[in-house]
């Protein structure tokens, strides 16, 4: 009787058995769990920051954690990368939710590629920063280091179909920046005091974000201004140009898995975003979904989407 080494060449020695067992065992796994394998999980960031409804999910601290959890959870990763494409919105949501990639970062002992797709804006740049390196497309639009507000003055409307304001408060500023009342300047000074504290955080993130690597002038770099992805990376807002695909196959090999992490609905598909809304989630009424898909819409436009 002929034996294993002569059927089918196998070395039957005892070390050799035990490799050429794990060999074949190794083989019937999937790619993902085979030793050697480079894997970096991807969490896709997309859309407006803080402006939520059913129709419309945005991009919430509360509506990423657990995906950002699960990404930097999984097993033998060498990475975690984001795929970001949002035009801003809320800075205390777009702030809570680069602590949380940080804090994450630091306690998992994992580098955060930052992938900027059509728009890195504003929060959306906020969360690009806790990223260690920032990659995006030549015409990808970066930037926007600022604070924005608006509204509208519907005091003269009123007068002319013939509709009285009454308002009533206890406190002397409680109506500020009344829409239907005429414009106060001490409200517009207030405004401006707040939106200058908050810039001056932006602008300190992204300075300990970016540090040295930030070339252009202060005067240009944080006044709001947008620019192209080509010239972002002259002004050292971001470290290259790339796409997601290409950067992970040139850093951990040609056979780099790239599992994405997200959310599941109630039928299993995933939902804009990265999650989907929850059975406690207060629903608007149409009137205010209209209001938010108008300033998302809006926000979008700015950048010429």
């Amino acid at each position: 009787m002929r034996s294993l080494d002569t059927l089918y060449g196998i070395d039957m020695t005892t070390n050799g058995a035990r490799t050429t067992l794990l060999g074949l065992l190794e083989r019937l796994l999937p790619q993902r769990f085979r030793a050697g394998t480079a894997i970096v999980p991807v969490v896709r960031l997309t859309g407006v920051i803080g402006f939520t409804t059913p129709l419309r999910p945005g991009l919430t601290l509360s509506s990423v954690a657990r995906s950002l959890e699960r990404a930097f959870s999984v097993r033998r990763a060498r990475a975690v990368a984001l795929a970001i494409n949002s035009p801003g919105g809320s800075a205390v949501q777009a702030h809570l939710i680069h602590q949380r990639i940080r804090q994450l970062a630091k306690d998992k002992k994992l580098p955060v590629l930052a992938f900027i797709e059509d728009v890195g804006a504003s929060g959306g740049y906020m969360i690009a920063c806790a990223g260690d390196e920032i990659i995006c497309d030549p015409s990808s639009i970066v930037g926007s280091i600022g604070v924005i507000g608006a509204t509208f003055g519907f005091q003269m409307l009123l007068e002319k179909i013939g509709v009285e304001r009454r308002v009533y408060t206890a406190g002397e500023h409680k109506s500020m920046l009344d829409p239907f009342l005429p414009e106060n300047p001490d409200d517009v000074r207030r405004l401006k005091a707040i939106q200058s504290n908050i810039h001056e955080r932006f602008i300190a993130l992204v300075k300990a974000s970016r540090g040295a690597k930030l070339t252009g002038p202060e005067s240009a770099l944080f006044s709001g201004e947008y620019w192209s992805g080509e010239k972002a990376l002259e002004l050292g807002l971001v470290d290259r140009l790339g796409d997601l695909r290409a950067t992970l196959r040139e850093r951990f090999g040609e056979k780099v898995m790239t599992p994405l992490i997200s959310e599941r609905s109630f039928f299993g598909r995933p939902t804009p975003g990265v999650a989907s809304w929850r059975r406690d989630t207060v629903y608007p009424s149409l009137g205010e979904d209209i209001v938010s898909a108008i300033e998302t819409r809006a926000l979008w436009a700015r950048y010429g989407l």
